[in-house]
């Protein structure tokens, strides 16, 4: 399929338009920059200092939808880099020795600040040991306690809000200038509920049958706005309520999920998948699915920038730096695995999913420490069977399309194999 055949919804377009946009005042020289993760990214207080927020882990899926990111990746390797270390980093570190070009074709600027909150991923340490190396700009590290019991503590939110106030804040005064305002932070709280709101009614669309949305492959365009630069902002809740429009409009028509070709004609299948897709072959990737009659509708991938639909987390405008806190705790890979199987388990039975897909990652620990495991406790408190597929993020060597659909093939035998024994249909 041509790239202009490709079938794309207002809420897509806009999506795309709203993430180039912020290319554009990156690399524009006006705003100070920092550059920081999406999981536990605190983008309402970047915004209360005007400082533009710049994504790596984003700019590697850029490079990898373009095609680019092997070249990169391969870059990094001879620099030194091992062939085991995650392939953002790698993907971001070629893309340093090729110029540093941003998407838009423009050259990235040094950033003015690093602010790295941490979220359970060990290897975003040494990354920004590297950016801080090249940078040679100030770096600050929010220090997230892990929630090791399932849940956070009252101990471990003060600790943060006091980094918060001591290291975090003063900081961002000294690169940009200007003064804290609690109250504009408040602001940009308040924006987020409300978009938040509309993004978990989003997600609960597809309990429905047929599901309007899919919530892997469609959920990336979804969720882009909120997890990016764009939470805090009234673009946010502009773009979620139309997509809840969006979203409203097909289930009225009573429409299967959107592909990049269209409408799909039949649901066939229900899956709750975890881990992230592959982006150097996304579409191919999301075309073997649609085409077999797969639809996601509940992934742990969709919650990697926040989690607000499995125990109702709303940024709070009245706690502002507690509510920050507690963001950064509850970020999917932030929770123990018992956590996380919980959260699968009342995917599957709740969107009423035929089983669970894990696609785990080569090159990232966060996600696929424990997947085994953790699939099969899923399958014996759902009752549904699991599957296993292997990926990488942005290393196109890692993405083998012939072994992906044969195992995709032998999971879909499996469940209509017990449909067949007295299993549970899909609803018709």
């Amino acid at each position: 399929m041509r790239t202009q055949d490709v079938v794309k919804s207002h809420s897509q377009l806009l999506q795309k338009e709203m993430i180039s946009r912020n290319y554009d005042r990156i690399t524009g020289g006006e705003a100070k920059v920092s550059s920081t993760f999406v999981p536990g990214n605190l983008n309402e207080l970047l915004m209360c200092f005007d400082i533009a927020n710049n994504l790596p882990e984003i700019n590697a899926i850029q490079n990898a939808m373009r095609k680019k990111s092997g070249e990169m990746i391969t870059n990094a390797e001879r620099s030194g880099h091992s062939e085991d270390v995650c392939t953002y980093v790698k993907a971001d570190i070629g893309m340093m020795e090729k110029g540093n070009i941003a998407p838009n074709g423009k050259p990235f600027p040094n950033p003015d600040m690093l602010l790295l909150s941490y979220t359970g991923c060990f290897t975003s340490l040494k990354w920004f040991e590297l950016l801080r190396e090249q940078y040679q700009c100030p770096t600050v590290m929010l220090h997230v306690p892990y929630a090791a019991d399932g849940k956070p503590t009252k101990n471990m939110r003060d600790y943060i809000v006091k980094q918060l106030k001591e290291d975090v804040i003063p900081l961002m005064e000294q690169v940009s200038g200007i003064k804290f305002d609690i109250d504009r932070l408040r602001e940009y709280l308040r924006k987020s509920a409300r978009a938040e709101d509309d993004l978990v009614w989003m997600l609960e669309q597809s309990k429905r049958k047929p599901s309007p949305i899919d919530c892997y492959f469609g959920g990336v365009y979804y969720m882009g706005p909120i997890f990016t630069a764009f939470r805090g902002t009234d673009e946010a809740i502009d773009y979620y309520q139309m997509l809840r429009g969006e979203i409203e409009q097909r289930i009225k028509l009573g429409l299967c999920a959107q592909t990049p070709e269209g409408d799909m004609p039949e649901e066939k299948y229900r899956l709750v998948v975890e881990g992230p897709p592959n982006w150097t072959s996304f579409r191919e990737f999301w075309k073997m699915f649609y085409e077999m009659g797969a639809v996601v509708v509940a992934s742990t991938y969709t919650k990697v920038g926040g989690v607000y639909d499995y125990d109702d987390f709303r940024h709070d405008p009245d706690h502002p730096l507690a509510t920050l806190a507690d963001y950064c705790l509850g970020v999917y890979t932030n929770r123990n695995l018992p956590t996380r199987v919980d959260m699968l388990a009342r995917n599957v039975k709740e969107y009423e999913a035929d089983g669970l897909l894990i696609n785990s990652i080569k090159s990232c620990n966060s996600f696929s420490a424990g997947q085994l495991v953790m699939m099969r406790e899923v399958e014996k408190l759902t009752g549904k069977p699991g599957a296993f597929i292997e990926t990488d993020l942005v290393d196109p060597r890692y993405f083998s399309a012939a072994n992906v659909k044969n195992r995709l093939e032998s999971y879909f035998q499996m469940i209509d194999q017990k449909r067949r024994a007295g299993g549970s249909a899909l609803a018709s």
